[in-house]
């Protein structure tokens, strides 16, 4: 959530100040004063907070001001131009530090100011669950034990357990730190419910730790996804979710967090739909579940995750199937999805094919296969990436062990890809293999 964290010592006086300077630049002839005031603001920002900024926080500050600066101009348009009032600015301005209101902002200002509950003891409390301060958490939560149920008052309304999943809550305050996982187990053993939604992403029965946690790069990035799966499973988070729709495996699997979905799987989550079991290397329950390319058998549902809106149709998710049984590496699955005449074509929400993902995968049997059959090279996915590009994108970026990628991008080209799509690309290595095959050659 691109939300920004309050200054050391925040001012609402100021607050109030930098609302009235943003009005003088809406109104202004000079078509850069609201990026001028916006940016001026987030240096000052940037400056008292210090090393504290990130680089992931770096980039929410720089989303910031396109957003303020986009929404000052939207006060105008083709229709005669709305006044914009101080009121607008306020909004604007308790918007960016995650309030739906100005009256909920001053109000947390103030606290700030002086340090008064309940700004610093749930403040408190979730910087120690982000930074790992067990010692601190614990003293906050027996001195005030409410804090267990509390919610934050940004618009997300997080509790403090959802905080572990660093997804959805301000941007500052996405980090996982080491010992999570016990940080985790105290908030639980204090009462905290596992199962809670926030208003993260929109709200929604769906919007608990456990599906925020599925479909988080920092605990994945930390290598504590699985555990953190367990421990919520331990204090009985809902295996299937709370709608009972599978939400949990589905989100890990769309995210691409396949340990977590395994971990869910042996922790009771079902598998019985063709995609689950074909991101999970499941060929037995595949071989039961498909009879043709275009029909399940009786009685295995569609299901798939929520926000894709799959046609109510077996095709469709058979050929999800197939293309996350190449996300995963599941070859056998893949072969044998193909043999029954699966689309070599198809592709899952980001619009990344089944060649996208064997290929980086290093699946030479199905890159061979699929080539044969007539998978497209040049088909781009959401990143406007071919099969080439995306492949070179793994190989730097996110390379798999064991995977020998300069044979796969010889394969690649063998089989017809266009070698300047992908160049350059910013590796050497790679680079001078494409040249080898005419890239950058005047044509």
């Amino acid at each position: 959530m691109d939300t920004l964290p309050l200054p050391p010592s925040p001012s609402l006086e100021q607050y109030k100040k930098r609302a009235k300077a943003l009005v003088d630049a809406a109104r202004s002839t000079d078509p850069s004063a609201v990026r001028d005031w916006a940016r001026q603001w987030l240096e000052s920002l940037a400056a008292s907070l210090g090393a504290s900024i990130s680089p992931f926080v770096r980039d929410s500050i720089g989303r910031t001001v396109e957003h303020i600066e986009s929404r000052v101009n939207e006060r105008g348009g083709s229709a005669p131009a709305k006044p914009f009032l101080l009121a607008d600015a306020q909004h604007l301005i308790a918007g960016a530090h995650g309030f739906a209101t100005w009256g909920a902002f001053a109000q947390h200002v103030e606290e700030a100011e002086g340090k008064r509950r309940p700004y610093d003891d749930f403040e408190r409390a979730a910087d120690a669950v982000v930074s790992g301060d067990l010692a601190t958490l614990e003293s906050l939560v027996r001195a005030n034990p409410s804090l267990i149920r509390a919610r934050s008052r940004r618009v997300h309304r997080a509790t403090l357990l959802h905080y572990v999943a660093a997804n959805g809550v301000e941007d500052f305050r996405q980090m996982t730190p080491k010992n999570a996982v016990a940080i985790a187990r105290f908030l639980l053993d204090a009462g905290a419910e596992v199962d809670a939604a926030a208003e993260t992403y929109g709200g929604g029965y769906w919007q608990t730790t456990m599906n925020l946690l599925v479909s988080s790069a920092h605990p994945a990035g930390a290598g504590l996804m699985p555990a953190l799966v367990d421990v919520l499973m331990d204090y009985g988070a809902a295996a299937n979710g709370v709608g009972d729709d599978e939400s949990p495996i589905m989100t890990a699997l769309d995210f691409g967090y396949g340990d977590a979905a395994e971990t869910l799987a042996k922790r009771g989550a079902r598998i019985d739909n063709v995609v689950t079991a074909a991101a999970l290397g499941r060929i037995d329950l595949i071989r039961r579940f498909v009879v043709d390319k275009s029909s399940v058998a009786p009685g295995v549902p569609l299901v798939a995750p929520r926000w894709r809106k799959l046609p109510d149709d077996p095709t469709a998710h058979i050929e999800l199937a197939l293309a996350w049984a190449c996300k995963f590496a599941r070859a056998n699955v893949a072969e044998f999805l193909l043999e029954l005449g699966v689309d070599p074509a198809s592709k899952d929400g980001y619009d990344m094919t089944a060649l996208h993902w064997a290929a980086p995968n290093g699946m030479t049997t199905v890159v061979h296969r699929l080539l044969s059959l007539g998978a497209p090279l040049e088909v781009l996915n959401v990143w406007k990436g071919t099969v080439l590009d995306s492949t070179i994108h793994f190989a730097v970026h996110m390379p798999v062990n064991g995977v020998d990628y300069p044979a796969m991008l010889e394969t690649l080209i063998a089989a017809g890809a266009d070698v300047n799509a992908a160049y350059p690309s910013g590796d050497e290595r790679i680079d001078a293999l494409l040249r080898h095959h005419g890239a950058g050659s005047a044509t």
